[in-house]
């Protein structure tokens, strides 16, 4: 663990991160009082956390990679036996009073986990994709089982982007499309009755108005009625009165808009962007293959979450029920942020400081 010190803040980072955590609350704020004051622990929570990953060497998740693996399997595992049901799904279970979701906390181990199986040697062979894709099916059908078919997609996604970014030839990912896309109707079966009915939903949005349409719906009329620059926080009727479902987790971009418009959007998804960015000019310091990789990793989560829960808020995807990083309500889906920008700090900075001296 280094010695702390406050040269380490990576404020380029931390800016637009705390900026969007500061309009979720604000939206909250005007929504439910009671939700501000959680969010505002969590956020607390979520910097305690940012602090002490930035100070540990993130070359130490590389030595306990593979325990790592399994006690994801394990988290994973005990949410069938001591989870809790909420709204037909297990996802949570309860630590001392709070709820926890361990599929949001194990993500950017995940990733560390894949970096390192991936660099352990430079092979692009067909069986070490093939075991990478093998590696990850526990954890997307865990999850799917839960049901949560949105956060088993983001696994299944940032795998396939890693390791597209790691260099495997592309013929290899047009096989798996075509592995994939064959037996879509069979599983499709498979799904739930809800999970069916999002993906109808996508294809006909007018479907069922009053039943699996009412969410997208609701979406849209709710980022249409805030105009170029919104009603303002307190006066989106849309959320205050209930009309937008999951007003504070899936649809908050959908709530946001109302109240900030359509410039406000903009600010907000310019904000992701400048994240993406600082995020992506920092892999490009990293010069060894498992940094650069994880950064890519965390890079491709990200931008998996943001593209998701706007483009179904948008009604361009199925509604799939995944969080706005730093804006959706949720410890959880907060303390993984913070977790992620931690450990890229301590990355660039290790790169920082190890960078040699060049004489002109």
């Amino acid at each position: 663990m280094h010695k702390f010190s406050l040269n380490r803040l990576d404020f380029p980072i931390l800016l637009p991160a705390f900026l969007m955590v500061t309009i979720g609350l604000a939206s909250f704020y005007s929504i439910d009082f009671l939700l501000f004051k959680q969010q505002l622990i969590f956020l607390f929570l979520s910097f305690i956390a940012y602090l002490i990953f930035l100070n540990i060497d993130y070359k130490l998740f590389r030595l306990f990679s593979k325990q790592l693996y399994f006690l994801m399997i394990f988290l994973l595992l005990t949410l069938f036996l001591l989870g809790i049901e909420a709204r037909g799904a297990v996802r949570w279970i309860d630590l001392f009073g709070i709820r926890v979701q361990f599929s949001e906390i194990i993500k950017p181990f995940f990733i560390i986990f894949l970096a390192q199986y991936l660099t352990t040697n430079e092979s692009r062979s067909l069986s070490k994709f093939l075991k990478a894709l093998a590696l990850m099916a526990p954890f997307f059908f865990l999850i799917l089982r839960q049901p949560d078919l949105g956060n088993a997609m983001i696994y299944f996604f940032t795998t396939i982007l890693m390791l597209l970014v790691f260099g495997f030839p592309f013929f290899y990912f047009i096989g798996l499309a075509f592995v994939l896309i064959l037996p879509f109707p069979v599983f499709f079966t498979f799904l739930h009755d809800y999970q069916k009915e999002r993906i109808l939903t996508f294809i006909d949005p007018t479907r069922d108005p009053f039943g699996s349409s009412y969410n997208v719906i609701q979406s849209l009329i709710s980022i249409g009625s805030g105009g170029w620059f919104g009603k303002g926080f307190g006066e989106a009727t849309q959320s205050i009165l209930k009309f937008l479902p999951e007003r504070h987790t899936d649809f908050i971009f959908a709530s946001i808009s109302e109240s900030i418009g359509f410039v406000g959007a903009i600010f907000l998804m310019g904000l992701f962007i400048f994240l993406l960015t600082r995020i992506y000019k920092i892999s490009r310091n990293a010069h060894e293959v498992f940094p650069n990789l994880v950064l890519m990793g965390f890079y491709f989560l990200f931008m998996t979450h943001i593209f998701l829960n706007i483009g179904m808020n948008i009604g361009i995807v199925p509604i799939v029920g995944v969080t706005l990083p730093f804006v959706s309500y949720g410890g959880s889906s907060l303390l993984t942020s913070f977790i992620m920008l931690g450990i890229i700090s301590s990355i660039k900075f290790d790169y920082k400081k190890s960078k040699p001296l060049e004489i002109v």
